[in-house]
């Protein structure tokens, strides 16, 4: 049975990680729909304070989930709940494992912990991770269900992390009627992402994070793209905004203790990528050929539709090509932003 638009006027939002590229696009959209009240909560560990929207409506504790204090101050009762925060990305965690189990996982249970005791008239969204459990293969992949298996073996601690914390979204969601729907990312891409926000994470990845925003970056700087593995490896990739009609409405239609994969059904190849971007950047920069990342094994992969489109209503509306323009559009408008944050590490990014 499909559902409505989300309905958001006059609603209260708890939004962890709310200073981030997700959570500032989705706080963004609820102020546009007359959103009440916002209280968003981030350790600015891998996003800006000028990232939250000055807004009267908007509360905005400085801190990780995990601190006490900020559990403490957290309002008796929201209507939505989005878990937004993370530790950023697969490598970073590679370097730094007990940091991604600081900020993936100990965040996620006692955020949990303090909801038993808070009223939540709606939905406490959990943003998973679709790379979690997709197929490892090379070969023509099939589309990832909701229902599939979820192996033991995985590529990093952040893929770890982001599966036993569905793990506990399920246990509390049974053990004490939190309303946890899991949402399955996929790469997620658009205006909003800042290369280099926040601290140093470890790694090159702290600034050369997601792909999109990388390419786009070097594309309008006239620098290398680099092609892992010449560019085969394959991905679903979803805009930003597809990404928060998605969230509201597991937010608002969502079945308690279910999961949705948020996803444009589409297989794209970095390679097909990157010669996208290099057009509509009218980039001279050259595809540069790496051999295969040796911690990764996702080879080709993309996200089934199916039960989202059924049981939320919810479709990816931005095609690949149209949400590329408007990412190389606004990356363009906000290149002066985004080299204040790459060039803070640039003495770091240099001996990575």
């Amino acid at each position: 049975m499909t559902q409505g638009r989300p309905e958001l006027a006059g609603r209260r939002l708890l939004v962890v990680g709310g200073a981030g590229f997700v959570g500032s696009n989705l706080v963004r959209r609820a102020l546009a729909e007359e959103a009440a009240r916002i209280t968003v909560v981030d350790n600015l560990l891998s996003a800006e304070r000028w990232a939250v929207p000055d807004d009267e409506r908007v509360s905005f504790l400085e801190g990780s989930i995990a601190d006490d204090a900020i559990l403490e101050a957290l309002d008796p009762a929201y209507d939505q709940v989005y878990h937004l925060a993370t530790f950023h990305g697969n490598q970073n965690s590679i370097a730094e494992p007990l940091l991604d189990h600081e900020n993936n996982l100990l965040t996620t249970v006692k955020l949990l912990e303090r909801l038993r005791e808070v009223t939540v008239d709606g939905r406490v969204v959990y943003s998973a991770s679709g790379c979690s459990l997709a197929e490892k293969t090379d070969e023509d992949p099939t589309a990832v269900t909701e229902d599939g298996p979820v192996p033991l073996e995985h590529d990093s601690p952040y893929q770890i992390s982001k599966v036993v914390g569905e793990f506990y979204c399920v246990y509390y969601h049974a053990a004490f009627a939190v309303p946890t729907v899991r949402a399955r990312f996929q790469n997620v891409y658009g205006p909003g992402e800042t290369l280099g926000a926040g601290v140093w994470r470890g790694t090159s990845a702290t600034v050369w994070r997601n792909v999109v925003p990388t390419f786009v970056y070097r594309a309008l700087k006239g620098l290398p793209l680099r092609l892992d593995n010449g560019g085969q490896a394959s991905r679903d990739f979803i805009y930003v905004d597809d990404i928060v009609e998605g969230l509201l409405r597991c937010g608002s239609h969502g079945a308690p203790g279910d999961v949705y994969n948020l996803a444009s059904g589409v297989e794209t190849t970095i390679r097909e990528l990157a010669e996208t971007i290099l057009r509509l950047a009218d980039s001279g920069s050259e595809l540069e050929i790496a051999p295969r990342r040796a911690w990764d094994h996702a080879g080709r992969r993309f996200g089934s539709t199916a039960k989202s489109r059924q049981e939320l209503g919810f479709e990816a509306a931005v095609g690949l090509e149209d949400g590329l323009r408007r990412t190389v559009e606004w990356t363009t408008a906000n290149l002066d932003r985004i080299d204040a944050c790459v060039d803070r590490h640039a003495d770091r990014l240099a001996t990575a």
